[in-house]
């Protein structure tokens, strides 16, 4: 090219290390789990058991346990002693002797009315000793209720009727004089039944109200005595009645 393009001051200059734009992938840009080993597994994908070799132990303290000191006898498993049936040549148990009673002392025959359904039976015994003082009442002292007229108790009754004398009030026998006359009955107010009718009372004379104190009169007054509140009393003269700078009327008179 006969003219070079001007680019500017930038000129291209070998890399001093490895850049992204040099690779088409991200590489190591993003960090992906491994899916291989143990440590730092992807969640993703099932992980297999990793088994490691590990050094000696610690040696403990002596006191630390009691080692194999104790002897287990090997016949006891977890669910209890493994043997086999053993018996032993034993004495005889004491046992005290029971008074059983013997095949006399039954009596089948009286075990019918037990099992099987028997009619019932009394039998008079002799008296208690307890009715000396028994104080419930006797036969005599219940009284069955009536089974005829209007009093029966659990039954329906018919309507019963009963002749009786004659009544002296209304008869001819009746005393007339003896009844109250018209004034010993008090005359219902009819305002107590119908509207009240209005009602006017004639009241006394009522005085409009007013001053009823005592008033000086005219004699009560001194109108020579105003120089008690004044400095004079007042001073009446005869002047004219026009001003003395009016024009003074001016006729013409022949």
């Amino acid at each position: 090219m006969a003219e070079e393009v001007w680019v500017g001051t930038w000129r291209p200059h070998r890399p001093r290390g490895p850049i992204m734009a040099l690779y088409s992938s991200p590489g190591p840009k993003y960090l992906i789990p491994p899916t291989t080993g143990f440590v730092k597994h992807t969640p993703t994908k099932l992980r297999a058991p990793a088994y490691s070799f590990r050094g000696a132990p610690m040696l403990l303290a002596e006191n630390c346990s009691p080692g194999p000191r104790y002897s287990v006898n090997p016949k006891i498993l977890r669910t209890g002693k493994d043997l086999g049936p053993a018996y032993s040549i034993l004495g005889r148990y004491c046992t005290k002797t029971i008074m059983t009673p013997g095949p006399g002392d039954y009596f089948p025959e009286k075990s019918a009315k037990h099992v099987f359904d028997s009619a019932p039976s009394h039998s008079i015994s002799a008296r208690t000793k307890t009715f000396q003082v028994d104080s419930t009442p006797g036969p005599a002292a219940y009284m069955l209720p009536v089974v005829m007229g209007p009093h029966t108790v659990g039954k329906a009754s018919q309507p019963s009727f009963s002749i009786k004398g004659r009544s002296k009030l209304g008869s001819f026998s009746d005393d007339l004089h003896k009844t109250p006359g018209p004034a010993a009955y008090r005359q219902t107010d009819v305002q107590v039944t119908k509207f009240k009718a209005p009602q006017y009372t004639m009241a006394a004379r009522v005085e409009p109200p007013g001053d009823k104190t005592l008033k000086p009169g005219p004699g009560a007054h001194s109108p020579e005595k105003v120089t008690v509140t004044k400095p004079c009393a007042p001073i009446v003269t005869f002047g004219i009645k026009h001003s003395d700078y009016m024009m003074p009327l001016v006729v013409d008179v022949e």
